[in-house]
């Protein structure tokens, strides 16, 4: 029995520890409003991504965004998630309708928009439209 606590514990140390190590170079930052001016007074690549938990859409765009951002062929690109269900006069301010909603900046900006699209392609050409 006691060998079986002491792997347990070192496999919940392993878990602790891994987060830090683990993470992808660049994480959703939650919105912040002057964050978001920074980055654009700096002229950076920039999605937000107008997010809700409980929407598969927004979990599919999550993903991809994701892979795109593991990719690192964007090292710059800031991503912002702004919260549906918390941050609905945040949202509003940038015209959004509905969840499942990016918007790409190229600092102050804007470079397109998608709602409620998965379609990898058109989330892929909407990131690289940051960077131009």
């Amino acid at each position: 029995m006691l060998p079986i606590r002491i792997a347990a514990i070192a496999l919940a140390a392993t878990v602790v520890a891994a987060p830090a190590g683990a993470q992808t170079q660049k994480e959703w930052v939650p919105f912040e409003r002057a964050a978001f001016v920074a980055a654009q007074a700096r002229g950076a690549p920039i999605l937000l991504d107008v997010h809700a938990w409980w929407c598969p859409v927004c979990g599919s765009q999550a993903r991809t965004v994701r892979a795109i951002v593991e990719s690192g062929k964007y090292p710059k690109l800031v991503v912002f998630r702004i919260n549906y269900d918390k941050q609905k006069d945040v949202w509003r301010s940038f015209g959004v309708q509905k969840q499942a909603t990016l918007i790409a900046f190229h600092g102050k900006r804007e470079t397109g928009r998608i709602a409620f699209m998965t379609d990898k392609d058109k989330i892929a050409q909407l990131v690289a439209s940051t960077e131009h």
